[in-house]
């Protein structure tokens, strides 16, 4: 393979950009953020064609939402929105200790998944978003009290009234993806993929290529981590920084999993690229050998970055390359995420 298209079809007839942008990136969950260079990434993105942009209503508490509005006003016809439900509650009620007793004893928002708050959902993604219809809409997390075939059913309702064009799961195990497709086609599921992130290969991508369903992998640069930008807990931008509480950011994690950064930078030097984009082309060459259709959604908060991942699409790794990368990524030490129920590799 020596370079990839700039569109991708993923399910359900769905094209694509190649590279799709995760807007999640312009909230304060990395650290401050301002939303004048927030805006300039965004319309950076689509001067260079990375027109697949990913938000959610619970980034920023709706605030991501309102920001992509302000790209949207004058640039809705060139983008592939996508956002997401199911991650309800208020932050301010977890702090106070009004979430479920067992939401708040695992430290995670409360998911909600029945069809009402579904249909409540995508009208207030609309309003904050100031437009009438989102390409793509996905249940960002199972609601396990209500059955898959509930959510998917009232979000199959939503294409109906023209509100919603193609539906998508976030971090869904290969049954539920099963059951969903059974009630209506599903153009993509969306959980975390990367080099030092692959649980997803055992179940749910081969099920996913056998659908025809597409993936889209978010964190595809191990949440920064895979750029080689981060050494210690020294380095992540601010105290607020959700980093710090993630097992593979833990001390004694970090420094060992800095191993696997330093294949993917001896690569880099080899290709002459930059560790980003040694990583984004892994995840390409890894999608085509399982025959799954693959846009990732690498998120940044500078103009130049979009630019830099851009460019792994014209990255080509050698047999030799991608066996080091391979086994670099199977010496990660620590889950990708402290409670692995609210993702597939916890329920598989």
């Amino acid at each position: 393979m020596a370079t990839a298209d700039r569109t991708t079809k993923l399910g359900d007839d769905l094209t694509v950009s190649a590279i799709g942008f995760g807007a999640g990136a312009l909230t304060s969950v990395y650290g401050d953020v301002d939303d004048a260079e927030s805006l300039a990434t965004l319309n950076r993105c689509l001067d260079l064609d990375v027109t697949f942009i990913d938000t959610a209503d619970v980034y920023g508490g709706g605030n991501n939402e309102r920001l992509i509005a302000k790209l949207l006003a004058d640039r809705r016809d060139e983008v592939t929105l996508a956002t997401k439900f199911g991650m309800a509650g208020n932050p301010a009620d977890g702090a106070a200790g009004r979430w479920p007793p067992a939401d708040r004893a695992a430290g995670r928002r409360p998911v909600r998944g029945d069809a009402a708050y579904v249909r409540q959902c995508i009208d207030e993604s609309l309003a904050r978003l100031q437009t009438d219809v989102v390409d793509l809409y996905y249940m960002h997390r199972r609601d396990l009290t209500v059955p898959i075939e509930e959510t998917v059913g009232a979000m199959a309702e939503l294409v109906r009234a023209g509100k919603v064009r193609h539906l998508g799961l976030s971090e869904v195990t290969a049954d539920e993806l099963r059951a969903a497709v059974a009630v209506h086609p599903i153009a993509a599921v969306q959980s975390e993929w990367s080099i030092w992130s692959r649980d997803v290969e055992r179940q749910v991508v081969p099920t996913a290529a056998e659908l025809g369903v597409g993936f889209v992998p978010y964190s595809p640069l191990g949440r920064g981590f895979l750029t080689g930008t981060i050494r210690s807990a020294a380095d992540l931008s601010s105290p607020n920084d959700f980093r710090h509480t993630m097992p593979r950011f833990a001390d004694g994690a970090l420094e060992a999993n800095l191993a696997v950064v330093d294949v993917v930078r001896s690569v880099a030097e080899e290709q002459l690229a930059t560790p980003a984009q040694v990583a984004l082309a892994w995840l390409r060459y890894r999608a085509e050998a399982l025959g799954v259709a693959s846009v990732p959604i690498p998120g940044t908060r500078r103009a130049s970055r979009v630019e830099e991942n851009l460019g792994s699409l014209s990255v080509t790794l050698t047999p030799a390359q991608l066996t080091a990368l391979d086994a670099a990524g199977a010496a990660v030490v620590g889950n990708r995420a402290d409670d692995l129920t609210s993702v597939s590799a916890g329920r598989e």
